[in-house]
């Protein structure tokens, strides 16, 4: 079996490619990433296309140039990564893509009935993310501008692709709300590194609710923040891990006390050192494939309070053992959480214990990656019957 991975950035495509390359069915891992970058996973050199220049053309573009342009900006680099991989074609098996970035492959790839197409989506049915997005950006009065083309490309790789690897429970409803064949999907939730995130000691007794990620609507920090506020809980904190989004000044504004802090970016070799001195880890996302940081924060032994829209669900096995799932928008779901773990801090480490103990049994990397082979062994299977 010859595999090849197609991706513009990074994402998990090199997780991904070191887990096939562990299982020798790895045959290239085409990125726009710089080949440097790349081999810090470890992957074989002679495994790695780089078309650097998109990426640096991509980041380029995103600082410096007007919106309307961005977007042309965009679809060119999702074009040009998907031709490249046509000339590679004829000396695969599979070829998995990520979605938006791999129509044009995957029209070559079906003149060839010996090529399996895999699709990579990691959020929900492109169909149903701009649908809740454009409901939350209407609840809070800003323009919703979605991008269509990307729409448009979306649609036609669920058309033209084999199969859809998905990480979670939430997308694979999302896609079969839209009819889409339960066949064609690959559940598979995602990994983390646990050499990488580790708790260490927490160093005081503050009362640290922790998130990570983009500060935006879709994120749905308008409710983490309310929650948070409204609660005022004595010698408590909410920290945030990353860069702020424009669309999200007012609610800052809003919601400005000395309690919530803003950590900026921070290096994911950092990430456990904050994790480790907070008491629980809330992700109110309105829509996620599954959020990464949740599987990181609870290997640093957070409990975990998301809603059920972030893939956070599988991560839980129920309510009150390794932290709570509930409706998205949920304020005073939330708000009655965090006040219980706030009130019984002997349970809330026995709640991060057992996070910690969930994901560290089959939510590794190698985890994944068994999965994920698996998944391709029972496939190639199907396919040559």
């Amino acid at each position: 079996m010859k595999v090849n991975i197609s991706v513009v950035g990074r994402f998990h495509a090199f997780d991904l490619a070191k887990q096939l390359q562990r299982n020798n069915v790895l045959n290239l891992l085409n990125t726009t990433y710089p080949k440097f970058i790349v081999k810090r996973w470890g992957i074989d050199k002679a495994k790695i296309r780089s078309n650097y220049f998109l990426e640096f053309l991509n980041r380029f573009v995103q600082k410096h140039v007007p919106f309307s342009f961005k977007s042309k900006i965009n679809i060119y680099v999702k074009v040009k990564q998907a031709k490249s991989n046509i000339k590679d074609l004829k000396t695969t098996d599979i070829l998995i893509g990520w979605s938006g970035t791999s129509l044009e492959a995957f029209v070559e790839a079906k003149k060839n009935k010996n090529i399996i197409t895999i699709l990579e989506r990691g959020s929900s049915h492109f169909s149903y993310q701009m649908k809740i997005l454009d409901e939350e950006f209407t609840l809070f009065g800003k323009p919703f501008k979605p991008d269509y083309k990307t729409w448009q490309r979306e649609l036609l790789e669920y058309e033209l692709a084999d199969y859809i690897s998905i990480p979670s429970s939430f997308v694979e409803r999302t896609f079969l709300e839209y009819g889409f064949p339960k066949s064609k999907l690959l559940l598979n939730p995602y990994g983390v590194d646990l050499t990488s995130f580790k708790q260490i000691p927490k160093e005081d007794n503050v009362f640290r609710v922790v998130y990570a990620g983009g500060f935006t609507l879709q994120k749905g920090v308008q409710y983490l923040l309310k929650a948070f506020y409204e609660l005022n809980l004595p010698n408590s904190e909410l920290i945030h891990l990353g860069k702020i989004n424009d669309e999200t000044n007012e609610l800052i504004d809003k919601y400005s006390c000395d309690k919530i802090k803003f950590m900026g970016h921070q290096e994911q070799s950092s990430l456990y050192k904050f994790y480790s001195q907070g008491s629980v880890f809330v992700m109110m996302s309105i829509q996620e494939g599954m959020a990464m940081v949740q599987l990181q924060a609870m290997a640093c032994g957070l409990p975990l309070i998301c809603s059920d829209n972030t893939g956070g669900e599988d991560l839980i096995t129920e309510n009150g053992k390794e932290g709570y799932v509930i409706p998205i928008r949920g304020v005073e779901a939330l708000k009655e959480k965090l006040l219980f773990l706030y009130e019984n801090p002997e349970k809330t480490k026995k709640m991060g214990e057992a996070a910690k103990n969930r994901v560290a049994k089959g939510f590794s990397w190698d985890d994944y990656g068994d999965r994920y082979v698996n998944n391709l062994n029972k496939i190639q299977h199907i396919d040559e019957n």
